[in-house]
């Protein structure tokens, strides 16, 4: 049986919130499969995560991977599983409940009935949807998007959203090995390159709200690649991947 519609979850340290996300999005109705991107988490994550598999055999898989190696190749390294295991549409999103499984189904209508090829779940297509962010860092990010709008020509209200729906089309597109951002900008990079190879993006508005347990892995560090990435981005000449 094919199965369509594979969530991608990179972790680190996500024992208290690993085993309610997977057990909320198995509960949706959409049939979704899980992809868990565990990056060594000392506290435990993937043991929990493999004792789940144990309830979710053919639904649930687990990559473990040594050290904190980033969001970004995370991600590719996901959406190149995905790709070799034949997934139509191919999902990003947080372990953490900023992202609320609920709109999964929405940001897959997007694409499947809506005729987009990425849909972003987007913090600022309908004002600013976030919540129990201190002001400082609503203003950076929002700030951020501007910028990258603005420097890329890119018309997407919310650049740096990590809530997406891609439809495999545009995987298979985009030179995966090309990408070169690994941390914030990564989220930049990936839709950039879909908007220049000429893939229809929508953005669906979503409430973002701020992790209730963890910790944050944000760091300013990252906000540096992204600014200076968005620049050298501005300049790159982006073909589409030969097959």
């Amino acid at each position: 049986m094919h199965h369509s519609k594979l969530v991608i979850i990179p972790t680190f340290n996500e024992k208290e919130n690993i085993e309610k996300i997977v057990r909320k999005v198995f509960s949706l109705a959409g049939g979704y499969h899980i992809l868990i991107i565990d990056d060594g988490s000392p506290d435990g994550t993937a043991g929990i995560v493999k004792a789940l598999q144990e309830a979710f055999p053919e639904r649930l898989f687990l990559l473990e991977r040594k050290g904190k190696q980033g969001l970004g190749t995370a991600y590719l390294t996901g959406f190149k599983w995905a790709l070799e295991h034949g997934y139509d549409y191919v999902f990003e999103m947080d372990a953490d409940f900023s992202h609320n499984p609920d709109d999964l189904e929405r940001l897959y209508e997007a694409c499947a009935q809506g005729g987009a090829d990425l849909a972003i779940g987007s913090r600022y297509c309908d004002g600013v949807s976030v919540v129990n962010w201190p002001i400082g860092r609503i203003l950076m990010s929002y700030f951020a998007s501007v910028y990258v709008r603005k420097i890329l020509g890119m018309k997407v209200f919310d650049c740096t959203a990590g809530f997406k729906c891609y439809s495999s089309k545009v995987l298979r597109a985009i030179d995966l090995d090309a990408i070169e951002m690994k941390g914030y900008g990564f989220q930049i990079e990936m839709k950039y390159t879909a908007y220049r190879l000429g893939f229809k993006i929508a953005e669906v508005p979503i409430i973002f709200i701020n992790r209730k347990e963890g910790e944050s892995k944000m760091s300013s560090g990252i906000f540096g690649e992204a600014f200076w990435g968005v620049i050298k981005l501005r300049f790159r000449d982006l073909q589409p991947r030969q097959e």
